[in-house]
């Protein structure tokens, strides 16, 4: 174990940035499969309302078919069962939302449920790692529901509405695997390559490490979440080493060469197929084992004593002052002032601003593409329809890139869907958006202000004292004499999860606004020591291969 001195209880006070906030980035390479499969999954619904004359109903086949949004990075196993919970998990706050508003019309006490779901919902994304857009969607549509008129007979119905679109949604997130059934895995082992190319270049960069390490450890998530080792998995899994070889030794790496591997991943050709070297078996020794290890339970995550509970809080009150600002406002939806600031809650607080700030600018400039928009999806309800269908393929489009750029197209879709019912003022719902979007985003950074995350620092020092004793543990392998391939396999993986979840847990809490110093300089000699201890763990692996061949 480390002999480094304890870690300072100083606090320290963190400026809040706006240099860069509203830059717009690099979209993700998949950005148009979330697009394309939620106009899709959305369209069928719609348009089948729209032949029935039913538009009325249309925000209840919109919560299902957001689902659609979720799990694109997945592997077709693992997304089949995750889709199933966005589903079962949007069922369950839907019928919450549902019930509690046909038995109380109290805004008091509709806030204060709203803020509670929002909350748990929160927690239970964060938990589940289910990625973008996690709770918002949820929040988006319980916090509605809780406002709309609701009647206890009507629930069973909409809840089938909402199943029936959700089983659309499914069935278009899985479409894919027929075509191209180990895409999510191929595009996972790519990025890992490239970005050990790209840090065996420079790697004197400490940002390019950490994200070439979480880019490999990504990789394996997805090929350990498939199940099944097929051959074209095993292909990957030898590519997915080959680059966690060059993250463990970028001066011997062949930049050119995990390159050209990973660009002959695109399509859906054969799998490249790296020649056969000492220490890279087909059968990689230990894969097996991590299949083994089971992950930590949801209910440990959002339990008491989670490491969760402090942004849960946070959510709940921020979800809650912004209600109730709204409605002593006397503005007459609430639920976007409450859907604001859930939207803003980020891992820190830093973070957190950032979306605040790119929160209202995107709200703001989307009131007035809904302002323009207008007369356009007033013509008919066709026209209505298109133009939701139009927006949400432009917010997926546009939201990798930044996030107000998204929300200039998400702003006009919810205004829009708000008047499926019934045509509304337009000069009223911008004023309304515009307050509730200003309360919202304003009382839920004074939350995120006053109700710290403590647990930030204490996730830290866990994560350095993981990462020292899977060091320690792989030093002790790496002492024996004869050490086994299988002990040498499992003290790599060990020690490349403990340094992604170290680099995750500094990043995390590097952007918090209060809480104590942190211990910057320690986090970088264990990551140091850790990166040079996995080198010689890949070396001794290659080298014991290599006798046992021989012999």
């Amino acid at each position: 174990m480390s002999s480094t001195p304890t870690t300072p209880r100083a606090l320290s006070v963190r400026p809040l940035p706006l240099a860069g906030v509203l830059r717009p980035g690099k979209p993700v390479d998949i950005w148009f499969k979330p697009a394309t499969s939620v106009v899709v999954s959305a369209a069928i619904p719609n348009l089948t309302l729209l032949a029935l004359g039913r538009l009325d109903l249309v925000m209840y086949t919109m919560a299902g078919s957001f689902c659609a949004l979720y799990g694109h990075n997945l592997p077709y196993a693992a997304r089949a069962r995750a889709l199933a919970g966005v589903v079962a998990g949007m069922f369950a706050s839907l019928a919450v939302a549902l019930v509690t508003a046909s038995y109380t019309t109290n805004a008091l006490v509709l806030v204060a449920v709203g803020a509670l779901l929002a909350a748990l919902q929160k927690m239970l994304c964060d938990a589940t790692r289910i990625g973008p857009p996690a709770h918002l969607i949820f929040t988006f549509i319980s916090s509605a529901m809780l406002f709309a008129p609701q009647a206890i007979g009507q629930v069973p119905g909409h809840l089938a509405l909402m199943l029936g679109a959700g089983a659309v949604a499914w069935l278009v997130g899985m479409a894919p695997a027929l075509v191209r059934p180990h895409g999510p895995e191929r595009r996972a082992t790519a990025r890992a390559l490239y970005a050990a190319a790209s840090y065996a270049e420079r790697p004197e960069h400490a940002a390019g490490r950490g994200a070439a390490a979480a880019a490999v450890h990504a990789a394996w998530q997805s090929l350990l979440a498939t199940g099944a080792r097929s051959e074209a998995r095993r292909a990957l899994e030898r590519l997915v080493v080959r680059a966690e070889v060059a993250l463990a030794a970028p001066g011997d790496a062949d930049t050119e060469q995990l390159r050209a591997w990973a660009h002959g991943l695109r399509g859906a050709g054969a799998v490249p197929r790296p020649p056969r070297v000492a220490g890279l078996d087909d059968e990689l020794l230990g894969v097996e084992a991590e299949l083994a290890t089971g992950r930590p339970s949801v209910w440990r995550l959002v339990g008491p004593g989670s490491p969760l509970l402090p942004v849960g809080l946070r959510t709940f009150v921020g979800c809650a002052l912004a209600g109730y600002g709204s409605l002593a406002l006397g503005i007459g939806r609430p639920y976007w002032a409450l859907v604001t600031a859930a939207s803003i809650y980020q891992a820190n607080v830093t973070l957190t601003w950032k979306r605040g700030v790119q929160r209202v600018v995107g709200n703001l400039g989307g009131v007035l593409v809904f302002a323009a928009i207008a007369p356009l999806a007033h013509a008919s309800q066709a026209a209505l329809v298109l133009c939701c269908l139009a927006f949400s393929f432009g917010a997926e489009a546009l939201i990798t890139r930044n996030y107000w750029l998204g929300s200039l197209s998400v702003t006009p879709m919810a205004l829009l869907v708000t008047e499926f019912t019934r045509l509304q003022g337009t000069g009223q719902l911008i004023t309304e958006r515009v307050v509730d979007t200003l309360v919202g985003a304003l009382l839920g950074i004074v939350a995120a202000l006053v109700v710290t995350n403590r647990r930030a620092g204490d996730r830290i020092e866990q994560a350095l004292s993981g990462a020292e004793e899977a060091r320690a543990a792989a030093e002790r392998t790496l002492a024996l004499d004869t050490p086994r391939s299988a002990a040498l396999e499992t003290a790599r993986r060990t020690l490349a999860a403990t340094l992604v979840e170290l680099r995750a847990a500094a990043d995390t809490a590097a952007g918090e606004w209060w809480q104590r110093a942190l211990p910057e300089e320690r986090v970088l000699a264990v990551e140091q020591s850790g990166h040079r201890t996995l080198a010689a763990v890949v070396r001794r692996a290659a080298a014991e291969e290599g006798v046992g061949r021989r012999g």
